[in-house]
């Protein structure tokens, strides 16, 4: 058989049974990788695994399901993929994310508490937790899912947008910070995505009426940014750090 890119490698995706974190479990399985999907419960990620498993013939996936708003939470499934997978974890993706409609002035407290603990302090419990193996990998990465609208902001989803922001410098802090372990970090900004989560909450034709204000004047398929993730997820990107990667069309026009 081929060598694929992230062979040997296991890879922990947060998320994963969503349409990014599960086209990128797919990828990463493809190539070689150990996968473990992380998602809110089984029901969400059991299809994805059998899929994966269906589709690539050999394939190395597990799922554990997770409620990430709660720090204990991180610790625990870390532990469990280290039990699983012999003590290893090279990838980190952070991919887990909910929204909230509501503009700034009327986005009360208790709805910030749940976007930041999801949004934003997942992502640094899960690092917290998973910082030994990565650094025991000596040559681990980690990405970080953003959004263009992390970066170039709009009107109401303040709080998801704001979180989105700072996970770019979580990313770029955490890069310098574990440099020296050979930890790389980086992050990806999503564009207008055709996940099942847009097409649930649009509908299809609802989907297909938005034209996306970018230079491509088409959504992306989940699978566009798996790629990008690929890359930075192996080797090949060995001198990729502290960077945000717009993976978005070119948003905005």
């Amino acid at each position: 058989m081929p060598v694929g890119r992230l062979d040997g490698k296991v890879a922990v995706i947060t998320g994963g049974g969503g349409g990014i974190g599960s086209a990128t479990a797919q990828l990463f399985c493809r190539e070689g990788a150990k996968v473990a999907i992380i998602d809110r419960d089984t029901s969400i990620f059991d299809p994805i695994i059998e899929s994966i498993k269906k589709n690539t013939p050999g394939a190395e996936v597990i799922g554990f399901s997770a409620d990430l708003g709660k720090e204990s939470e991180a610790q625990r499934v870390i532990e469990r993929v280290l039990a699983a997978f012999d003590g290893r974890i090279d990838i980190l993706v952070n991919n887990v994310a909910i929204r909230n409609y509501d503009p700034l002035s009327e986005t009360s407290w208790s709805t910030w508490e749940p976007v930041v603990q999801i949004n934003m302090l997942s992502f640094v419990s899960m690092v917290r937790a998973a910082l030994p193996a990565l650094r025991r990998s000596g040559k681990a990465s980690v990405i970080n899912v953003s959004s263009v609208n992390g970066v170039y902001g709009r009107k109401g989803m303040g709080a998801y947008d704001s979180m989105k922001a700072a996970v770019l410098a979580f990313t770029r802090t955490l890069a310098f910070e574990e440099n020296d372990h050979g930890i790389r970090v980086n992050s990806i900004c999503p564009g207008y995505t055709r996940t099942v989560f847009h097409k649930n909450r649009l509908g299809e034709e609802g989907v297909d009426a938005i034209v996306p204000p970018c230079v491509m004047r088409r959504w992306a398929e989940p699978k566009e940014l798996a790629y990008p993730m690929l890359w930075l997820a192996s080797d090949e990107a060995s001198y990729v750090t502290a960077t945000t990667l717009m993976v978005d069309g070119g948003f905005p026009v």
